[in-house]
């Protein structure tokens, strides 16, 4: 089976999020998106001191806006420009205390449909090898008009 390239580059869909979503997708956040590929895609969440709980580690939440976004970047890499593409279940388990610095995120699609896709997200403390978080996370795909 060959490998498809994604309909959408990591700079398209930079340019794109950040005109649909300014809020989210602009260069403070500290969200980027580091690479796609079919089927898949990588995101960095840059350290913010309010990201962090009391205990002085990453809070869930942020981990979880980190899993949703990876998995959003890696169904419209996949699929192309559906910005209507919405979360319909996710799931996570939070496996360890991430320390205080820089998240990744990476997702791989393991079902492609017409109208939903799976993808399963780990997330890791940059710079560590093991998971801090993982993910299932199920997408509906409105039709294209």
């Amino acid at each position: 089976m060959t490998a498809n390239a994604a309909k959408l580059s990591a700079e398209d869909l930079e340019r794109l999020l950040s005109s649909e979503f300014p809020r989210l997708f602009h260069p403070e956040t500290g969200l980027a998106i580091v690479k796609v590929w079919d089927r898949g895609a990588a995101v960095r969440q840059g350290f913010h001191p309010r990201t962090l709980r009391p205990g002085g580690t990453i809070s869930g939440a942020s981990m979880m806006l980190l899993t949703d976004v990876t998995m959003y970047v890696a169904v419209l890499a996949a699929v192309g420009w559906v910005p209507g593409a919405v979360t319909t279940n996710l799931n996570i388990n939070f496996l360890s205390k991430p320390p205080p610095r820089a998240l990744e995120a990476e997702c791989r699609l393991i079902k492609l449909g017409r109208r939903l896709a799976v993808g399963e997200i780990g997330i890791r403390s940059a710079g560590a090898t093991d998971l801090v978080a993982h993910a299932t996370s199920t997408y509906a795909i409105p039709a294209k008009a």
